[in-house]
């Protein structure tokens, strides 16, 4: 594999085995490339984001290393196994637009979905099953919901939801699609809470976004797609006003204050 690595140690001369491998990787829809030679590694424990415009290939580049989407060209690999070999213990939280939210499901209903990977074929859930959704929930401060319909909760709420289902089938790897799309900057605390506590318990996470301004603030590596890879590393490395315009195809404008820092769009194109 190649060695542009997120969120790997400095401390001379370690070895690591990668949680996430993606080696020049090629992949689309007919004969439409999304993903172009995409290649990087992710280390165990790491909170990583991936930014970039829409239609870039950051839905795509999960649905790769979930095993959904099988790639043109390169390989991908997830604690050393091809993702349809550890697709179990890889968690999934798909966008919030991608769910029918009025379908008539309990919370605790939602969260099992999470543990059918592991039941096995007409297998009903354990006392173990329903103990593991409870504690999921309680990770996620979303056990007293457990009876509640999905549709009558808040964004916020929905997507501690679905994040309680994934961390229920036990996993190693965790893959959040836009996580904090329309919810408020509160659920967004809590979510990036529950994600660094996780990741500090070794726990990988690789989250995409388009809301730059919490990019600098929580995650410890950034990845900048379009298509391919146009940089990696930590957010002060990669938010400079030329590689996020190389990476969004407009003009942005990188402000530094005491507060963070703020990427502003000034509407224009390259």
């Amino acid at each position: 594999m190649a060695s542009t690595v997120a969120g790997q140690s400095q401390t001379a001369g370690r070895q690591f085995s990668p949680a996430i491998a993606v080696e020049g990787v090629w992949a689309g829809y007919g004969s439409r490339a999304v993903l172009e030679g995409v290649t990087f590694q992710v280390e165990s424990g790491s909170l990583i984001g991936i930014i970039g415009p829409n239609g870039c290939g950051k839905t795509t580049l999960l649905k790769v290393i979930l095993g959904l989407l099988r790639p043109w060209r390169g390989a991908v690999e997830v604690q050393g196994q091809s993702p349809d070999e550890i697709r179990g213990r890889i968690g999934y939280v798909p966008q919030q637009e991608s769910v029918d939210w009025n379908f008539p499901v309990q919370v605790r209903d939602v969260v099992m979905m999470g543990r059918y990977g592991r039941l096995g074929l007409f297998r009903r859930p354990s006392g173990d099953d329903r103990r593991i959704v409870m504690e999921s929930l309680g990770q996620v401060g979303m056990a007293s919901f457990a009876d509640r319909q999905i549709g009558e909760l808040s964004g916020g709420q929905q997507q501690r939801v679905f994040l309680a289902r994934a961390l229920a089938q036990e996993p190693e790897v965790l893959l959040l699609d836009e996580p904090l799309s329309g919810v408020d900057a509160l659920s967004q605390h809590d979510v990036f809470n529950i994600l660094k506590k996780l990741t500090a318990e070794g726990k990988t996470a690789l989250v995409t976004t388009h809301d730059l301004s919490c990019v600098a603030d929580h995650f410890a590596q950034v990845i900048c797609l379009n298509k391919s890879v146009i940089a990696l590393g930590p957010p002060h490395e990669v938010l400079t006003q030329d590689i996020l315009s190389r990476t969004f195809d407009r003009h942005m404008l990188v402000l530094s204050a005491e507060q963070g820092t703020f990427v502003i769009d000034t509407g224009h194109f390259k």
